[in-house]
């Protein structure tokens, strides 16, 4: 469905805006082995595969019949993710890096959307995966970007969470048992 590519291709370029500023301020290295192949993946899935089946016709074979149900339902789930993105940014500022990394002034950021999810990056992502399932109607293209998301959510976060155990201790330990990862835990 045509407005469904539509929707997808803004919200890529809406991505891009917000993740835009605090991409010039973060200081990078060099991503590990797992790192690089898991960026790769998530790029394949949820970028140049469905590039492939917007732009061409060579994933045709993996079509299916979608409604505009779905897609309503995918553009909402993508406002949601863009909106959590937007503010999982805005409130951890200058601490985001696109590698697993701490920043020579690094801070623990527990205000903002953070006093409730402790990773709501991932959580946004999540939702514009689900979104992007939703929105083309193709089992490589839609599916693509949770597949390879997943991968990477699954393996990276782990990691993440005990570098941030190494370097803040008690207080992430304590930040650990008040929030959930992606989902808010009950008062």
């Amino acid at each position: 469905m045509v407005l469904g590519k539509v929707v997808f291709i803004l919200a890529l370029i809406l991505q891009i805006v917000i993740r835009y500023p605090y991409r010039t301020q973060a200081q990078t290295h060099q991503p590990d082995r797992q790192e690089q192949v898991l960026l790769t993946l998530l790029t394949i899935g949820g970028l140049v595969i469905p590039f492939i089946y917007i732009f061409t016709d060579w994933l045709a074979f993996a079509d299916y019949a979608s409604s505009m149900g779905i897609v309503g339902l995918g553009i909402l789930v993508m406002a949601a993710g863009l909106g959590l993105f937007w503010r999982s940014h805005t409130d951890l500022g200058r601490n985001w890096s696109s590698t697993l990394e701490i920043h020579e002034e690094h801070r623990l950021i527990t205000q903002g959307i953070y006093r409730q999810i402790r990773h709501p990056m991932y959580a946004a992502a999540w939702l514009m995966m689900i979104a992007q399932a939703l929105l083309l109607s193709n089992w490589a293209a839609g599916f693509g970007g949770l597949i390879s998301f997943g991968l990477m959510y699954f393996l990276r976060v782990p990691k993440e969470e005990q570098m941030m155990l190494e370097e803040f201790g008690e207080p992430y330990q304590h930040y650990m048992q008040q929030t959930g990862r992606i989902i808010p835990r009950r008062g």
